[in-house]
């Protein structure tokens, strides 16, 4: 399960060392543990972390499979993840040490800025090769937060991008080596701690507001 720590100005979200897939004990721990950072105050800043293999698996799909009843309410509850990550009063940093994919993927675009290792793990939208279509939301999220090139390119083929071809996309907005990334993000996260407002939510909150609707399931 995700814990969550302090350094100085910067909260560490550690999603911890497995697939780190959406499922229901997941999202509620995350949650809550965004509902700390939100409430904290003074300046502040967020990076998610995490350890392994991957940084996110995306949705437990298995789980889905097993509970088609339940699969709608499911997947609202992690549109909505997606739609607090987007809107916190701070400035957030997704530390993609590993793979990230499908809605890992999308967790990692709801966060303001993105550090990618150079050398290992995959960003990835697969959902076409897996015959399964994005969401009016998560759809919205992606094309918000990519260019309409990379954004066509990844949610239509399913490619792989490492950390340099990610880079190149726009999809990340640095990378390092697998020793400096957490650094990384811990001092850019420092850096933009002061801008912690009621004011920067409101900010992303008017900028995202046509994605924020189709997360949340709002009409209009």
């Amino acid at each position: 399960m995700p814990i969550l720590t302090q350094h100085a100005d910067v909260a560490v979200l550690d999603l911890g060392a497995g697939e780190n897939r959406f499922h229901l004990g997941w999202i509620a721990e995350t949650e809550a543990a965004l509902d700390k950072v939100a409430t904290a105050e003074g300046p502040r800043a967020l990076v998610t972390v995490a350890d392994g293999k991957f940084f996110s698996n995306g949705l437990d799909l298995e789980w889905a499979s097993a509970h088609p009843d339940r699969f709608s309410d499911y997947l609202a509850s992690a549109e909505r993840l997606l739609a607090r990550v987007l809107t916190l009063p701070l400035v957030t940093t997704a530390v993609v040490q590993g793979h990230a994919f499908a809605a890992g993927a999308m967790f990692t675009l709801a966060h303001d800025f993105r550090i990618m290792r150079a050398d290992r793990g995959f960003w990835c939208l697969p959902e076409a090769d897996l015959g399964l279509p994005f969401s009016p939301g998560m759809s919205a999220l992606i094309q918000a937060r990519l260019t309409p090139q990379t954004a066509h390119a990844a949610m239509t083929t399913g490619r792989r991008y490492g950390g340099e071809d990610a880079l190149a996309a726009g999809i990340v907005d640095r990378v390092a080596g697998e020793a400096d990334l957490r650094e990384t993000a811990l001092a850019l996260a420092a850096s933009q701690a002061g801008r912690a407002s009621a004011a920067l939510a409101t900010i992303k909150e008017t900028l995202y507001a046509p994605v924020l609707r189709a997360l949340r399931h709002e009409g209009g």
